[in-house]
């Protein structure tokens, strides 16, 4: 039998070319879950999984829906291409954390790594997206999205946490890319849009006065609820003198939190963001 090559795919399934004999092969993940009322409890509605995105679910007794996203690949680097999706329907709660951190390492130069997260959520659902920190090496590479629509009664609860560099090695961000791009809409309105983007010598450009005040690890919160103006006392007192709160417009709460390190962070992001949840943090975060 005689193959000819031009009939041979020289893409795989989401539209990317194929490795060239000098180009390393790249990660790709994709993810879509949901969460469904059954009986007064949160049940897996839909769930589909390809490539180095698994999801996990602990047992639990709450009629929350946990889960657990994993990334097999180990890290994210140029090249590689991540897209979770998730949703919540009518009357349910999904709760999304990560097991570990989220390493971005190297990338070859030109080469970005991309990652997406879709969240939508119903009438009357909740959902919570809670990732542990996304740690950026040295000469990283990331183009990082969010996106979100939530209906006039649902509510959602957004955390980022970010650090720059592993201070415990002593690592310096001489060189490296990092955008985060936010857009959440409420129905088809754009009610919340943030944007970081740093480029070049990350560490230097952190600490400028007017960026960062030399913290090399942040977090981002956001809290989309009818009620949300009542958790702003509360959230400013967790977060200490180094974050701010303002409520952007009724139902839209959002915070940011700056620190030296991680375990300082973490002090400070942890009660944070159990004063928005109401709940204790995802059982992976203290592992």
């Amino acid at each position: 039998m005689t193959i000819d090559a031009a009939t041979i795919s020289t893409r795989i399934p989401d539209g990317s070319p194929l490795p060239g004999p000098d180009t390393q092969p790249r990660a790709r993940g994709r993810m879509e879950v949901s969460s469904r009322l059954r009986g007064g409890v949160s049940r897996i509605g839909d769930l589909h999984q390809s490539g180095s995105y698994k999801a996990l679910f602990p047992r639990s007794n709450s009629p929350t829906l946990q889960a657990v996203v994993l990334n097999t690949a180990g890290g994210v680097t140029g090249g590689d291409r991540l897209h979770l999706f998730a949703r919540a329907e009518t009357g349910s709660h999904l709760v999304l954390t990560t097991q570990a951190a989220e390493r971005i390492y190297r990338a070859q130069p030109g080469e970005v790594g991309d990652l997406r997260t879709s969240l939508s959520v119903a009438p009357g659902a909740r959902l919570d997206w809670l990732p542990q920190e996304t740690i950026v090496y040295n000469h990283a590479a990331l183009d990082r999205q969010l996106e979100a629509s939530v209906a006039p009664e649902g509510r959602l609860l957004v955390v980022e946490p970010l650090i720059f560099g592993r201070t415990a090695m002593k690592e310096i961000i001489q060189s490296g890319y990092f955008c985060d791009k936010w857009q959440i809409k409420r129905g088809n309105k754009l009610i919340f849009s943030d944007q970081i983007r740093l480029s070049g010598p990350i560490q230097s450009i952190l600490e400028r006065p007017a960026v960062a005040g030399g913290a090399l690890a942040m977090a981002s919160l956001l809290l989309i609820a009818p009620d949300a103006d009542l958790y702003l006392a509360r959230l400013r007192a967790a977060l200490g003198p180094r974050g701010g709160a303002s409520l952007i417009r009724p139902g839209v709460l959002f915070a940011r939190l700056l620190a030296e390190d991680g375990y300082v962070l973490r002090r400070n992001l942890i009660p944070a963001i159990q004063t928005l949840s109401g709940a204790d943090i995802p059982k992976t975060w203290t592992l």
